[in-house]
């Protein structure tokens, strides 16, 4: 759906590159986010520096994104996802991790938004921000993501 990482982004859109564990690693901007179905939340979360903040984000679920992109895991083996992680980087230097089993409909299906846009706002410049309506804190809310890394190389134990 997006562009594959040996083309640039377009114009001066900010992108986001999915890399990792994954068949069809690929950077997407904004727009293309766009493609996935949009879903709404309205969010409250405590923000260390500035206190409670409300905001009302869209976007596509980052389950369905990177589920797109084809992770590494035997989907015939419903307990291999689990030993996959997710890294959110932001432009900022902010960090965030999450396990597939989080987002994973199986699993604890959280509603883990890729928001395309904020308050009404469009974030084509500013670039998607993760949303996890479900945390109080606002500490895995990441701005400006610019990249997402999928990782399977935890190995079972057996």
């Amino acid at each position: 759906m997006g562009q594959s990482l040996t083309q640039p982004p377009a114009h001066s859109l900010a992108s986001v590159t999915l890399t990792g564990d994954l068949a069809r690693p690929v950077r997407l901007t904004v727009p293309d986010l766009l493609a996935w179905p949009q879903h709404r939340t309205r969010v409250s979360f405590e923000c260390a520096t500035s206190g409670v903040q409300h905001h009302r984000f869209e976007g596509p679920l980052l389950h369905d994104v990177l589920y797109d992109a084809g992770p590494g895991f035997d989907p015939v083996r419903r307990k291999d996802r689990l030993r996959f992680l997710i890294a959110v980087t932001g432009a900022d230097g902010h960090h965030a991790l999450l396990t597939w089993a989080e987002i994973d409909p199986d699993f604890a299906h959280a509603p883990v938004l890729l928001a395309v846009g904020i308050d009404d706002t469009p974030l084509d410049r500013a670039g998607p921000q993760l949303v996890l309506p479900q945390d109080r804190c606002g500490a895995r809310h990441i701005s400006g993501i610019n990249a997402i890394r999928v990782d399977g190389r935890y190995p079972s134990w057996t």
